[in-house]
């Protein structure tokens, strides 16, 4: 693992339920790169994810994420691991039973912040920099999908996450929502973060080309072609 890698896998295996999704899985994500993930539907990449995340289990391999060496991570350890990352998902998975405000508060106080003031602070912070400040009493089923996830976006970025884990951000949103995401994305990856997208978007690989990786045939490569000549047809077809 070279000085500069936040995340580094080494001849790790994923399972699922007992069951090989990924072999052999190499790959070093520099920090402040910004990554895709592609495959097939089934391919291994939210598994992939899961692994990053603490979610799955490491059996064999090597794997650091954001300093912390997975296949020795305690249980005890696994939230400190977690405010190091911002996931983000498809499914948006707000808290249906109250306003954005009391949902990100929720996200603060569970991970130790305690002092109101900060919180109210951090709120506002985070709602402004993608745009909802005016939304923090809304409740999510009074929100479009793009302010949903809009809302998701702010609530991975609270805790000033150093990755950011994105499982196919855009999947439920028009192009033009997208490339409003994707904006708030580059942003955050100006700042020295860390992004891995994982996404079955053709319109924001070809518009926003980046480095990417390829889930197949229980497999993860680093594409070594070049973004326009990537088939994406082939790749992420059902």
């Amino acid at each position: 693992m070279s000085a500069d890698s936040i995340i580094s896998l080494q001849n790790v295996d994923v399972f699922q339920q007992d069951q090989l999704i990924l072999t052999h899985v190499n790959l070093e994500i520099k920090t402040g790169e910004f990554v895709y993930l592609i495959g097939k539907v089934g391919s291994g990449k939210s598994s992939l994810i899961k692994v990053l995340n603490a979610e799955l289990e490491l059996y064999s391999g090597e794997a650091m994420v954001a300093g912390f060496n997975l296949r020795k991570l305690k249980s005890s350890e696994v939230p400190f691991l977690r405010r190091k990352l911002g996931v983000i998902f498809q499914d948006f998975r707000l808290l249906t039973d109250r306003n954005v405000h009391d949902n990100l508060s929720f996200v603060l106080k569970a991970t130790g912040w305690k002092i109101e003031k900060a919180i109210e602070n951090r709120i506002n912070e985070v709602m402004e920099r993608v745009g909802m400040k005016s939304k923090l009493k809304s409740m999510p089923h009074e929100l479009s999908g793009g302010e949903q996830q809009r809302v998701v976006i702010a609530r991975a970025i609270l805790n000033d996450p150093d990755i950011i884990l994105a499982d196919e951000p855009t999947g439920n949103l028009d192009p033009e929502t997208s490339d409003d995401l994707m904006g708030i994305f580059k942003e955050i990856n100006a700042q020295g973060k860390t992004i891995l997208v994982v996404t079955h978007d053709y319109h924001i690989l070809n518009r926003y080309p980046a480095r990417t990786l390829v889930c197949a045939s229980h497999k993860v490569s680093d594409s070594s072609k070049t973004q326009q000549e990537v088939d994406f047809s082939e790749l992420l077809e059902e």
